[in-house]
């Protein structure tokens, strides 16, 4: 009888999860691994990396509209687990928050270690943006921006590890 009760609320906890972010389409992510190096990528690799990638985004929009720091210890660690922590810190002094959804990503991996400890990327992700004070919308602009990722893996998921906006051009 426990068991069938455990059961059940995982079940209602999964659905309720599920339908706090219906309303957000999940991003489209896609993988280009043909100049990785000098590894090769595990097919069952490259899925975790698509998946925790985008679970990342997802949980850095939540950490950042509900201004909720503790968030981003699922998918984040390192100096992108810090600098996420700080903006959330610096949007609670200052009433002004962003929020944002993430439309697309294109990845392109470019390292991935011989030991198959770290994996670097470069992002090309089309976000919405929106700046508020406290419920007032002061903007809202489309933009494509340039990212280079460093994920590395935990115990049962890719981490994001450093997360670097790169001005357009730059190799």
């Amino acid at each position: 009888m426990k068991l069938l009760l455990l059961v059940l609320a995982a079940a209602l906890i999964a659905f309720y999860v599920g339908y706090l972010h219906a309303d957000e389409p999940a991003a489209k992510i896609d993988l280009n691994t043909d100049t990785l190096g000098p590894r090769t990528i595990e097919e069952l690799t490259e899925k975790s990396i698509v998946r925790d990638y985008g679970l990342a985004w997802r949980t850095l929009r939540d950490a950042l509209n509900h201004n909720q720091p503790g968030a981003l210890e699922g998918y984040f660690t390192g100096f992108a687990k810090d600098d996420f922590s700080r903006l959330v810190q610096s949007q609670l002094k200052t009433g002004v928050h962003v929020r944002y959804s993430d439309r697309n990503h294109r990845l392109t991996a470019i390292f991935y270690s011989p030991s198959g400890d770290a994996m670097q990327l470069r992002d090309r992700a089309t976000l919405e943006m929106q700046i508020l004070d406290g419920t007032k919308l002061l903007s809202t602009q489309q933009v494509t921006r340039n990212y280079l990722v460093l994920m590395t893996p935990g115990a049962d998921r890719w981490l994001v590890r450093d997360l670097q906006s790169i001005p357009e051009g730059r190799p």
